[in-house]
Parts: C-alpha cells; structure tokens; sequence
C-alpha cells in the first residue's frame, strides 16, 4: 500500500509517546446521564461499564450550565426555529438573528463596544492574532500559555517571538525593551486563568507595562488574553481575570462559550474598528461554520442577567469543605495508585465563598471518571469526596 511507510512511521511515533508516559490511549465513551437529585449530583453512565454510576471529575462544565432544564429548552425550542446547523459561514448566508444577539449581549457583558464568534475558543485565538501580526511586530507570550497561543503565534510568524518566564514581569519588561529598539508594534499575549496550573496572571501590572511601553512603538503595544477559563467563574460578577485583578480592560478578550457557560463556541471582545478589520481578515472566521443559531440562543440565555454568576455563589464553609476533599482524595490516589506527586492540573478556579463547578478537576494519569474499584482509591476519601461533591451540587440545582 502507497501508506505503508507513513504508517510505519506514525506507528514509531506511538511507541514513543507510550513509552514517555504521553499516549492518551481509548477515550471513556459517555453513554448515559442521572440527573442530580436526593441532594446528590449528576452521575454518569461509561460505556462497557454496564449500570455503575461515575463522578465526572474532569468536566470544564464549570457551573452545570449544559445541564440546565432551561438552558436546553431555548436551545430545542431555537433548533426548531432556525435548524440544526447554520447552513453556510457568516458572511454568505450563515449570520442568524440568535448570532447578533449573542455577539451584542457579550459585548455588553464585558463592557466592550463589540463581539464577534467563533467556532471555539482555540479558532478565536488562531483567528486573531495572524492578522494582527506583521513583519514588523514582535510578540511577547508568557511561557505557560495555551497551547492554542503557541501554535497562533506559531502560524502568525512574527518579526520577532519572546517568551518570558511564567508571570515574571521584571522579564516580560526587559522583552518589551528589547523589542521596541526594531518593531513598530508589540502585542503581548497571555492566559487569563492558566488551564495547568488554575493560577492567574496579573493582568493589571501587564496592562500597566503596555501602557508604559506604548509610545515606544509606533503603532502602540497591546494586550490579547484568553480568559477561557476565567470568565463565567472568575471574579466578584463572573467576568474572568479582569475584574479579579482590577485591571483595566484588555485590547482583545477571548473566551469560550463552551466551560462556564455550558454550550459551544468561542468569542472575541474589542473596539468595533478591530472586529470590523478581523471580520474581514480571519480565515478561521471566513471560511469555517459558526456555532449553531440555537448554541447561540442557548449562550444568550447563560450570559442574559449574568445568570451564570447567579449560579455560582455557595456558602465558603461548603467551598473549603471541597477543596479539602479535593487534596484528600489527592494523597489517596498519590498514595495508593502509584500516580506522580505532584499538583493536579486544575480545570476549575476556586475563590473564597465562590463555587464554580463539581469538582472538575484533572489528575495526571487519570484522565477519565475516578471509580474506587478501578484505581484502588480509599473507599473512606471517595465517601468524603462525593458527599463534598453533592452538596456543591444541591446548591446549583436549587439556585433560581
């Protein structure tokens, strides 16, 4: 076969990442749901294990949005309006009214003059910064970033590229210094919440260099973030890394519809004449299908009286009472798994008397639902971890 080779080597490159302890393997296929109920949380069915109930432990449904009755009412309801699909890109025939509608209440959620949709965060990202780049701009990206900002910046072939050390500012200074003696523009990327690790960056002391570093450039320095999982779940209202850290807004804000808020898809904030000039350049935006017309309802319905942030406030003694859970089970499975010792990858951000999600967190090396028989965890730190788990969920079933 004209392929034997490639897949001979493909077939190399598995036993590699196997041997490294980086091959993914099978994916757990989810083949049925239970509600939540009796004060307990949602459960859920895996395929080949026949009845036997699983905590989904690494969900980025950080608030149960997807579950809502409501939310899957508007969506079904929109569905029978509009269809299933959009039926062409944007800018053809593929631009509904739930689209608009959608783009005009994110905007207003984040106090921005515009919006603009993408398929999923990670398009949104590789969508913006190409064309924003030139071969006179240097890029400055902290060295944990997302893996959809290394390969943006990656596709974008700056000028120049400078990664500093993770939320180091005295470097990220000295990489704005060296880039304004040969660029004219500097655009400075960063997460606003950090999916591996659930740390934040300082958004207001960034905003701060970019506006002192400004001038220095002759067509300005700004700031890009990915707030994908920050927004929705982060913050006194919701709204992500800004409003934690006090920071004047970014130039462009990216986030997801598809975490906090419960659906699909990915967005971007700014002034009108940027979305104006990306809705004309961004081929990730041109020549790929939107979201769906009834994704787009059912995100509106999230974002509409900042219902997602309703949904979010729970009491701190129950919050502490789960982050504790959370560490036991951790040593639990530290200890008598054989897993590595080091911190988990968090998907959900907590914050004092703020619970944003049932326990969606990621273990290295436990990548799908966590069951006692399957990995040896101590029955005793299960018991107390689903019952943590459960009154998180009671509070967001009961919320309005």
């Amino acid at each position: 076969m004209p392929t034997r080779a490639l897949t001979k080597a493909l077939a190399a490159r598995l036993e590699e990442l196997l041997r490294a302890g980086r091959l993914k393997g099978s994916e757990a296929v989810i083949c049925g749901f239970i509600a939540a109920g009796d004060n307990r949380g949602p459960r859920y069915l895996l395929e080949g294990e026949g009845e036997a109930p699983f905590l989904r432990m690494n969900s980025n449904n950080y608030l149960g949005m997807a579950l809502r009755s409501e939310v899957i009412a508007v969506e079904e309801a929109a569905a029978a309006s509009y269809g299933v699909g959009p039926g062409a890109v944007r800018f053809i025939s593929g631009t509904w009214s739930s689209h608009v509608a959608l783009e005009r209440r994110l905007a207003a959620f984040h106090a921005r003059p515009a919006a603009m949709l993408f398929s999923s965060a990670y398009a949104a990202i590789m969508g913006i910064i190409p064309p924003l780049v030139t071969d006179k701009t240097a890029v400055i990206s902290d060295e944990l970033n997302h893996n959809c900002i290394i390969n943006a910046v990656a596709l974008a072939r700056p000028a120049e590229k400078h990664i500093y050390k993770h939320l180091d500012m005295g470097e990220l200074e000295r990489r704005l210094e060296t880039a304004a003696k040969s660029c004219a523009r500097a655009i400075m990327v960063t997460d606003g919440v950090f999916s591996m690790r659930g740390d934040h960056a300082p958004l207001d002391r960034i905003m701060a260099l970019a506006r002192g570093y400004d001038s220095a450039f002759a067509e300005g320095a700004i700031v890009v973030v990915d707030d994908s999982h920050g927004v929705g779940a982060f913050g006194p209202s919701g709204r992500g890394s800004e409003e934690f850290t006090g920071s004047p807004q970014a130039d462009l804000l990216v986030a997801t519809l598809g975490k906090a808020f419960g659906v699909n898809g990915g967005y971007v904030v700014a002034e009108e004449i940027v979305i104006r000039y990306l809705r004309e350049t961004s081929p990730f935006y041109i020549y790929s299908n939107p979201i769906t017309p009834a994704e787009a309802a059912a995100a509106r319905l999230d974002a509409a009286a900042q219902k997602v942030h309703q949904l979010q406030l729970a009491p701190a003694g129950d919050l502490t009472k789960l982050n504790l859970a959370l560490r036991q089970t951790e040593n639990a499975l530290i200890t008598t798994a054989g897993l590595p010792n080091r911190p988990w990858y968090r998907h959900t951000i907590y914050a004092p008397g703020v619970l944003t999600g049932y326990a969606a967190v990621v273990i290295p090396g436990v990548n799908e639902a966590i069951d006692a028989r399957d990995h040896n965890l101590a029955a005793q730190q299960l018991t107390v971890l689903t019952q943590a788990i459960d009154r998180a969920a009671a509070v967001l079933s009961a919320a309005p």
